[in-house]
């Protein structure tokens, strides 16, 4: 087999010591007898190969390595162990030696046989003899976004499992992940992005800097709703502190902020630099650690968190799926008894859930209806954007009047006072309907206008920017008009893109307002701070729109609409205003 060529975390002191700042003091770490062969000890196997049929990075080529327990029970799927830099780990004679950890460690049943899948970085080879391969490693490791660890689960994994015959478990609490440097965020990403595959994270001296957006994880760990993840952090004071940020630093940053949010995190701190030496020392340690109390699940920990999550959300409720299968679900609209309906926008339907209930279609040929709004009159409010109208239809007899027409529409909000403000990405207007004469009128220009709520009190407009990360406030004036336009909510953006794409919002009688956006729900104090982000639900491409009725939060995935208990309650534009507490500035 041909070896394909890469750049591995091993070579990078070398690399990037014209960079330090000082010169590195060597400290030598005595080898672990975990490290060393044993008699009696049963040996794996370790099969090599090499992938180059990836979609998700094309072009590329890269070398694997296998790792097979003697003890492998072949009747059912094996846990796993994956390895960014894979060349680093199997080899026997240098760094974790972790073929041979593996077998006394198995032995000692201190960890379940599993199967060891240590990956290289891939590479594209040169476009001619003269020219440089294109060199993946810090595309794919130092890139926070879910990008690599779907490279594992939908082709690394699966090919493995068909090439040399091995069931893999599927079940994320037999998963764990490891990497060294830009190995190491790559190992954390792809937790962090996928608790639902991988729970057990081993990070040596990890790249949590500003190269691909590291140095956002600390404040995201922070702010969003904490996952069952156990995580194993090591670094050494004499570690970089280059253009990209200062890695030891930072990673106790990243672990004050795990133990913060009241993540299962352990540490060791040494002196070394940025190498593998006190990491491969400690693998035997890190790993004990990681599968201590297997099968018992990794599970999370708000009982010891600061997170806002403790606050916000309830204790151990999970989403329940309400239905799936749609084209585009949006615009959930709640009477007062709890009824739910929302839009399935291409289909132009109007689904309708009763409290306990199913979805049941109710209404077709909507004009392709999206945002929808329970007016003050109890009557069912949609932008049918398709048909360039406002409608209102009767919720007993299902008849429906046209409120306003001539102008596309996107949401709407229906106010206490009987006004309606329905936001139009067309022709860049959010519009305004006279709660008396139904007159529509321009209230504002706003390119990419989308979302759009009211806060509790009703005297604030708040409009979302879909292609940017800000949503906008206005104060509603006694006529009606808009006034003082301020970008006033920043959120944050997910990790591959340029904009928070915020969608159907809501607001809280505490003040809070929730967007529906690309990362998830973003829940924002009354000052226009994410305070926590609420990972969407499933696995669909984003949250297009969330609601509350009482103590249940919606949200609607595009494909599917979910519930779930929270402890923040509602404040339905349609009910009398209410006055919110005052922030803390």
């Amino acid at each position: 087999m041909r070896a394909i060529r890469y750049m591995g975390c091993f070579l990078l002191p070398a690399m990037l010591c014209c960079l330090m700042a000082r010169a590195e003091e060597k400290i030598n770490y005595p080898a672990p007898p975990e490290s060393v062969r044993k008699d009696g000890v049963a040996k794996g196997r370790l099969i090599a190969g090499a992938f180059r049929e990836s979609r998700i990075y094309p072009g590329t080529e890269r070398d694997y390595w296998v790792y097979i327990p003697a003890q492998i029970d072949a009747n059912k799927p094996a846990p796993l162990m994956v390895f960014q830099d894979g060349a680093g780990y199997c080899n026997e004679k240098s760094g974790s030696r972790a073929t041979i950890v593996f077998d006394n460690l198995i032995h000692e049943n201190a960890i379940p046989p599993l199967v060891g899948l240590f990956v290289n970085p891939g590479v594209v080879p040169a476009a001619r003899n003269d020219a440089l391969p294109r060199y993946n490693r810090s595309l794919e490791y130092d890139d926070v976004s879910d990008r690599y660890v779907r490279f594992l689960l939908e082709e690394m994994i699966p090919f493995v499992e068909s090439k040399h015959g091995v069931r893999i478990s599927t079940d994320p609490n037999d998963r764990g992940i490891c990497g060294a440097s830009s190995g190491a965020i790559c190992a954390f990403a792809a937790a962090w992005n996928r608790p639902d595959a991988f729970r057990r994270v081993y990070s040596m001296i990890g790249t949590y800097v500003g190269l691909r957006g590291g140095d956002e994880l600390a404040t995201l760990v922070r702010k969003t709703e904490p996952k069952p993840l156990r995580i194993f952090l090591q670094d050494g004071r004499q570690d970089l502190n280059i253009y990209g940020g200062d890695w030891w630093m930072a990673n106790q940053t990243l672990s004050r902020s795990l133990e913060w949010a009241g993540y299962e995190v352990e540490n060791a701190w040494g002196e070394d630099g940025h190498n593998h030496n006190h990491g491969a020392a400690i693998f035997p340690q890190a790993m004990r650690w990681l599968w201590k109390d297997y099968p018992q699940p990794v599970r999370t920990h708000l009982d010891r968190s600061s997170s806002r999550a403790t606050e916000l959300l309830t204790e151990n409720q999970e989403w329940t799926l309400i239905g799936k299968g749609y084209e585009w679900a949006e615009g959930l609209a709640i009477t007062s008894d709890g009824t739910l309906y929302f839009s399935d926008v291409p289909a132009s339907k109007i689904f309708q859930v009763k409290p306990g209930g199913q979805p049941e279609l109710i209404i077709e040929n909507t004009g392709m209806a999206n945002g929808l709004a329970i007016g003050r009159d109890g009557r069912l409010y949609g932008a049918c954007s398709g048909m360039k109208k406002i409608l209102a239809w009767d919720l007993k007899t299902r008849a429906s009047e046209v409120i306003a027409e001539g102008f596309a529409s996107n949401d709407l909000v229906a106010l206490n006072n009987g006004s309606i403000y329905v936001t139009d990405p067309e022709s860049k207007q959010v519009w305004h309907i006279n709660s008396d004469t139904h007159k529509a009128e321009p209230a504002d220009t706003f390119e990419n206008c989308n979302g759009i709520t009211v806060s509790p009190d009703q005297t604030l407009l708040y409009v979302a920017d879909f292609t940017g990360r800000f949503i906008y406030s206005y104060q509603i004036g006694a006529d009606g008009r808009l006034n003082f336009k301020q970008p006033y909510f920043q959120l944050h953006l997910p990790p591959d893109g340029t904009a928070a794409h915020a969608d159907g919002m809501c607001t809280s009688r505490e003040g809070w307002l929730l967007s529906a956006t690309e990362s998830g729900i973003q829940i924002c104090d009354q000052a226009g701070r994410v305070n926590l982000i609420v990972p969407r639900p499933g696995l669909g491409r984003r949250v297009c729109y969330v609601r509350l009725h009482g103590n249940t939060l919606y949200a609607a995935t595009a494909d599917a609409v979910w519930m779930r208990q929270v402890r923040i309650a509602a404040a339905p534009p349609f009910e009398a205003p209410v006055t919110p507490p005052k922030p803390r500035l």
